[in-house]
């Protein structure tokens, strides 16, 4: 006979100490355990929530904070699934862009237990499921998922979207998606749906995307067919099939990539008008009011910092693009590290024109680069101007501030979410400009 423990916790970090120790691997995809137990919570939904469903391998926070920004801006009330958080875990579930209580988390994951009858769940499974029984008790007008990793078999995929958008396919987290393009295309493709907007950003999809949409019968609408954008002296133009916006003010968020962002975005509202209406003037708020920490965020302070959470080829281009924009006749002092199923040679080969030196931080987390491993990169890279053996974040910082200062230069943090984390933990009276 077995007899089923129920666990309670009083504290959130009670609560997620247990589910990191609780699933056998960090990462597991597949629907089955987590649908079994989101059918099992019946959580409360006096209407079907609208939905939107982000996936791609970069712009997806982007994305949401777009979203979340324009539907705020039109008087609606909005919930927000995002990961990985960068200071608190209560970023992760958001209602009107304020994260949640540690309270209602908890009741959340209390619930959880209760109806999970020894069925194992993941860190991940464990925090959508939350943010969709909080969501659905929350009396919202609509939900903003993200997805965590690849689409077809995440978590956030139990949930039939009303649009969904992938927003770029690159080489990213290749042990669990493939290593080509075609394979990680297909997986993300599994959040589209039959006639439902299948969006996608990325300029050049690979044909498992396109033909998956086919397959299904999604309306797929892609940047550069069936939508479009123009960039004037200081506004923008967005177009799909019929509808246009003219003069938009440019994203808030900075980069030529975000632009690709807001008109996937633009393109889900549209398409879903009907549904929830949407005014040109709530765009245009929404577009000058997004926030989103850690992209390309600007700190004044003495000297600026730049934190970027880039941690792959794709993304490590973008943040080439905003320094040259930006940088170009600033010393760039960085401050680096990066998770070690990364491509550590990929990214360090296309930074290393713009970097003066770069100081190597070290993380204390299981997946984190040894130095071992980034020296051997930097070594590859044929690349010499780089300092090791710092103790902590704290000091690879201070090191990297006071030659900083010396040339007016610039620190620039990036490679990984949980590096721009240390910064903002450190210095959060900070503010990004």
């Amino acid at each position: 006979m077995i007899i089923s423990l129920i666990m309670h916790f009083d504290t959130l970090k009670g609560w997620l100490d247990w589910q990191e120790s609780l699933h056998p691997r960090s990462i597991d995809l597949g629907l089955d355990r987590v649908t079994q137990v989101y059918h099992a919570l019946k959580a409360p939904a006096p209407k079907k929530l609208v939905t939107i469903t982000v996936a791609g391998t970069n712009g997806k926070g982007s994305s949401i904070a777009f979203l979340e920004a324009i539907y705020l801006a039109q008087g609606l009330k909005v919930g927000a699934y995002t990961s990985p958080h960068i200071i608190n875990y209560n970023e992760r579930i958001k209602i009107n862009a304020q994260p949640i209580s540690d309270e209602l988390i908890c009741a959340a994951f209390a619930r959880i237990e209760a109806v999970r009858n020894n069925i194992s769940l993941s860190y991940f499974e464990f925090g959508t499921l939350a943010a969709l029984d909080i969501f659905s008790r929350s009396e919202l007008d609509i939900q903003l998922l993200e997805v965590g990793l690849g689409g077809r078999l995440d978590a956030v995929n139990i949930v039939d979207p009303d649009a969904a958008i992938v927003t770029s396919i690159s080489i990213d987290h290749t042990a669990w998606l493939g290593e080509t393009r075609e394979a990680i295309a297909y997986e993300k493709s599994g959040v589209f749906r039959a006639n439902t907007p299948a969006i996608t950003g990325e300029l050049e999809p690979p044909q498992p995307l396109i033909d998956n949409a086919e397959k299904i019968n999604a309306r797929l609408l892609r940047l550069g067919h069936e939508f479009s954008y123009q960039k004037n002296a200081t506004s923008w133009d967005w177009q799909c099939g019929k509808n246009h916006l003219n003069d938009l003010p440019a994203p808030q968020l900075k980069g030529e990539h975000q632009y690709r962002n807001a008109a996937s975005v633009l393109t889900a509202i549209d398409n879903l008008q009907s549904k929830i209406a949407v005014s040109e003037q709530a765009i245009k708020q929404g577009l000058s009011n997004t926030k989103l920490a850690g992209r390309f965020q600007y700190i004044k302070s003495a000297p600026p910092v730049l934190l970027d959470v880039s941690h792959n080829p794709q993304a490590a281009q973008a943040l080439v693009e905003h320094l040259q924009a930006e940088f170009q006749h600033t010393p760039v002092h960085a401050i680096f590290t990066m998770m070690n199923d990364k491509d550590l040679t990929g990214v360090i080969s296309l930074m290393q024109p713009f970097i003066k030196h770069w100081y190597i931080a070290p993380l204390d987390h299981s997946r984190a680069s040894t130095e071992s491993e980034l020296k051997n990169a930097f070594q590859h890279c044929d690349i010499i101007q780089v300092s090791f053996g710092f103790e902590n974040f704290l000091t690879s910082y201070y090191a990297a501030k006071n030659k900083a200062q010396a040339d007016q230069g610039v620190i620039l943090i990036f490679g990984s979410f949980f590096l721009v984390s240390e910064y903002l933990t450190l210095f959060s009276n900070s503010q990004g400009q």
